[in-house]
């Protein structure tokens, strides 16, 4: 796939970010500050940078406040789903954003997944999926280069790329960043309502066609309030 041919993509914000009180409090998790600038801003930067110029972010939690600061922003116009009467997950909310992402495959993207290093990876991921054998394509990241997550892995990878889960709570080597490139075949026969996108990974591997590709950077999870020092240190020092 050329890296001109997707034209689309999501940021998904909608959560509550319970694990940052008190700072969510009052701030949508997007929008808590890391290093100087709002979490959402390096998403929204990256996808930009790679030529992605229709953007759809979902809202939910503290939805006036984000969505009035997304309108100020200077680029694009941000396109809204608006999830304020009930939050739908990650997989619904793929679901009723669908009607906004175009006919063609489209990026879905954390407001939250953050990295230093490897600024091609969008570009790598559009040039390297397939839609006739990849329903997605996650990017997915090594234990070693992510020094804020915990956990034992969600994925081993083989060496064409195709993802399967850790049988029986088995360590696995590669955390997902928060990044993927969806078909519109993942998508096919998806309920409507509220699920996760773990639902229609599964789906994706039976048919083996759920893949992967390695970040060539360092990846922070910032899920604590304790991990926005912790981040901001090491991206001084990265």
């Amino acid at each position: 796939m050329s890296s001109s041919s997707i034209t689309h993509a999501i940021v998904l914000a909608a959560g509550f970010g319970q694990r940052m009180t008190p700072l969510t409090q009052t701030t949508p998790k997007p929008l808590v500050q890391v290093a100087g600038r709002p979490l959402i801003d390096y998403m929204l930067d990256r996808l930009h940078a790679c030529g992605i110029q229709n953007i759809v972010v979902n809202v939910h939690y503290l939805a006036d406040k984000l969505e009035a600061y997304l309108a100020e922003l200077q680029m694009p116009a941000i396109t809204i789903s608006d999830e304020r009467e009930k939050i739908l997950d990650t997989g619904g909310a793929l679901v009723k954003a669908k009607p906004l992402l175009g006919e063609g495959c489209f990026f879905a993207c954390n407001s939250d997944s953050l990295w230093t290093g490897d600024d091609n990876a969008l570009i790598r991921m559009m040039r390297s999926f397939d839609p006739h054998t990849m329903d997605a394509l996650l990017l997915v990241v090594r234990q070693a280069d992510t020094p804020l997550m915990d956990g034992t892995g969600d994925f081993f990878m083989d060496s064409e790329g195709k993802l399967t889960r850790p049988p029986n709570h088995t360590p696995a080597p590669f955390f997902y960043t928060g990044v993927q490139i969806i078909s519109p075949t993942l998508l096919a026969g998806a309920p409507v309502g509220t699920f996760s996108c773990n639902l229609l990974w599964d789906k994706a591997i039976k048919r083996g066609h759920l893949y992967g590709t390695s970040l060539e950077g360092t990846w922070f999870h910032v899920g604590r309030v304790e991990d926005i020092k912790r981040a901001e240190h090491l991206m001084e020092a990265l």
